[in-house]
């Protein structure tokens, strides 16, 4: 039966891999998140639309 110690080096190496890769997960969604709002946000303008206009910028300060 093999023991997990908490403070082994095995352990802390996946967990550091597990807190890297949940970082660039969150990093990617973001980035396409803001890139998303922005191409919306360029509608909006064309559509005159300041309702959503109001909204989605408001959005993108609350990621950004």
């Amino acid at each position: 039966m093999e023991k997990h110690l908490l403070n082994s080096p095995k352990h802390l190496e996946e967990s550091m891999d597990e807190i890297l890769a949940e970082q660039f997960l969150t990093n990617a969604l973001l980035t396409f998140r803001r890139k998303q709002l922005k191409v919306e946000i360029d509608k909006t303008l064309a559509e005159r639309n300041k309702e959503k206009f109001l909204r989605l910028t408001e959005e993108l300060k609350s990621i950004s």
